[in-house]
């Protein structure tokens, strides 16, 4: 069984950290309801790969926007974490746009297709039970 690491540990204190921070301290009209899907941590505690979502906006335009917001607030979101979490080095932050909401999505809506089809196929075939009496 892996032993849970230290950077396992530091990304999951920072998923959180980030997560309120970023509803309640950035106050850019231009972000979005962003959630903070995930958070990698580099080995050596130096970088923190911060996946966001947005909440039902799949525009790339908008995603665009949201992210260079997160990066130009990256500076005072890492010197919040720095007062908030013990830690000797605070990593540098960079932002990404999580795609696998919407790659679920898409995959959800194509599955309720393929399902939807099948029935009217099965049922179009099918002989009427009173037709065949």
């Amino acid at each position: 069984m892996r032993e849970f690491q230290r950077t396992d540990r530091v990304a999951d204190q920072l998923q959180q950290e980030l997560a309120v921070l970023i509803q309640r301290e950035v106050k850019d009209p231009r972000l979005g309801m962003v959630t903070v899907s995930g958070v990698t941590v580099s080995r050596d505690l130096g970088y923190a790969d911060v996946y966001i979502t947005l909440l039902g906006d799949d525009d790339p335009a908008r995603i665009k926007e949201n992210l260079a917001v997160l990066k130009r607030a990256g500076g005072f979101l890492r010197s919040q974490i720095a007062r908030r979490v013990k830690l000797r080095h605070v990593p540098e932050l960079r932002f990404h746009y999580d795609e696998s909401v919407a790659r679920g999505h898409k995959l959800s809506s194509l599955i309720n297709e393929a399902v939807e089809s099948d029935r009217v196929r099965r049922d179009d075939e099918a002989p009427d039970d009173e037709e065949s009496r």
